[in-house]
């Protein structure tokens, strides 16, 4: 930074010297041209011209008004959300969460440790911790000691996503106001989505349908309820959906794969079963379409060059972040794959995770029970409606999905769609845990964004009768999620 002293005596070595004509106040006459054998006056040497300086700010001026002309729309689609996401979150957005585990994560790398400090945590949900016993890492079992460590039981890159923000804010950071500003952030980049989907003639919808399909993900589906609510298992929902959003923008056409593959890192490391969606970029690259994709991938035999080019550009992208996170995973858990789950410490489903692992066919049946047939209970005297925090079934928190079962119009991404969310949905339906506590099944929040891309895709009106149906029933089942919904730190806790 300029010391005050060394700014004067700039200013005064670009001033006239005292007494000359330029120092004296404006006289008439004074402007008019200099006689042709005399220079014209400039400004001292080495001042800035207010003129430059004029048009610096007046160039920034028009840059901003013009891209705020180009993606008006976005913007307006960002300050929607917020306001209304911001509206029902209602208290909890003035405060942190119970599970803010994300932040304290973010707080020990800054405090230069990759463990937690125990002494800090807020409480004991769905952390780990790792013992040393004969050179292994296992978990803790019985009384803590001291030379346990600590650590998030999740993928963290969010952590990472808040890193300035604890810098400022510490402890106190407001986890839950922050996720409702990432929510509105990804409805827009899913609008943005679907801008770039009609531009490029991959989509027939108009601007009205694609801001009714953004507003069917935001307040259609379990997206509206997650977004409200702050703490670490919605937090990383909502991280997830927007990194999605630009790593398909990126992805559709292989339009630039080394961003593509960075926000799949990014996806990746913030909820795992993304990792999955990397056969949607593999689609793209080796059977474009739209004609016959077996042929296409006969004949990467003889034009192998340009694909594997492409596929280096995206593993480029997604390796600095992929080999980081693995790098933390053995330092911390003994192995590059393991996020911390399989230390949790004293939670309800180790003992699953102990006999099954934490992926097996037999969590199967419950699963697939809490995303298709889990309904409501009626309670008639006194009437009451209640849901189960196991999961609520599809066919009312995602009634759009009927749609795009029975599509109306074969377009050329819907292959490359279907199989993300075909291979996004199978970890979370083999996985130990339905998502309890949750209103509806919330894992299928991961492959959501590829259901809305594929009904705009369908050929479904939204103005037909059934279409406007179905959405009306997303957004009535979704309304009460974000009003009704008290989750396991409200109702277990008492908060």
């Amino acid at each position: 930074m300029t010391r005050p002293n060394s700014r004067r005596k700039k200013i005064e070595r670009a001033l006239p010297p005292s007494g000359d004509a330029a120092s004296q106040p404006p006289r008439p006459g004074l402007n008019k041209p200099a006689p042709e054998d005399e220079p014209a006056a400039g400004p001292p040497e080495g001042a800035a011209p207010e003129a430059d300086a004029g048009e610096q700010g007046s160039s920034l001026g028009m840059a901003f008004r013009l891209w705020a002309s180009a993606y008006r729309v976005e913007l307006l689609v960002f300050g929607a959300a917020f306001l209304v996401l911001a509206s029902f979150s209602s208290q909890r957005f003035l405060r942190q969460s119970e599970a803010p585990h994300f932040v304290y994560q973010a707080k020990a790398w800054l405090d230069g440790r990759m463990d937690l400090d125990p002494r800090t945590l807020p409480n004991l949900e769905d952390w780990a911790c790792v013992r040393e016993v004969e050179g292994r890492k296992v978990r803790c079992e019985g009384p803590i000691r001291a030379t346990d460590r600590w650590y998030v039981s999740f993928p963290a890159f969010p952590s990472a996503v808040m890193l300035p923000f604890v810098a400022v804010n510490g402890y106190q950071l407001n986890d839950t106001s922050l996720t409702v500003i990432a929510a509105a952030l990804a409805l827009a980049a899913f609008y943005s989505l679907l801008r770039m989907l009609s531009d490029s003639g991959e989509s027939t919808r108009q601007v009205q349908d694609n801001v009714l399909l953004t507003a069917i993900l935001g307040f259609g589906t379990l997206f509206f309820y997650c977004a409200i609510r702050g703490e670490v298992w919605f937090t990383a929902e909502v991280m997830g959906v927007a990194f999605t959003c630009w790593y398909v923008r990126n992805s559709v056409g292989v339009r630039r794969p080394l961003l593509a593959g960075l926000f799949y890192s990014m996806a990746v490391l913030t909820r795992t079963p993304l990792l999955f969606t990397v056969i949607f970029f593999v689609m793209e690259v080796v059977c474009p379409g739209p004609g016959d994709r077996l042929a296409q991938l006969r004949a990467l035999r003889q034009q192998w060059r340009e694909p594997l080019r492409k596929l280096a550009w995206f593993a480029a992208g997604a390796a600095p972040l992929a080999l980081t996170a693995a790098v933390l995973n053995v330092t911390r858990f003994g192995s590059p794959a393991e996020f911390g789950h399989r230390f949790l410490y004293n939670n309800r489903v180790n003992a699953d995770i102990d006999r099954f692992g934490l992926f097996s066919l037999e969590y199967l049946p419950r699963n697939l029970k809490a995303a298709l047939l889990t309904f409501p209970s009626i309670q008639w005297s006194p009437f009451r409606l209640e849901y189960s925090p196991h999961g609520l079934s599809l066919l009312l928190t995602l009634p759009v999905l009927i749609l795009v079962l029975m599509p109306k119009e074969k377009r050329r991404l819907q292959w490359p769609l279907w199989a993300a969310v075909a291979l996004c949905a199978l970890p979370g339906f083999a996985y130990q845990n339905t998502g309890y506590m949750q209103f509806g099944f919330r894992f299928s929040l991961d492959w959501t964004p590829y259901i809305i891309l594929l009904l705009a895709l369908s050929g479904w009106s939204l103005k037909e009768r059934l279409s406007s149906l179905l959405v009306a029933v997303g957004f009535l089942v979704n309304f009460w999620g974000a009003v009704a919904f008290r989750g396991y730190t409200e109702l277990v806790r008492r908060w």
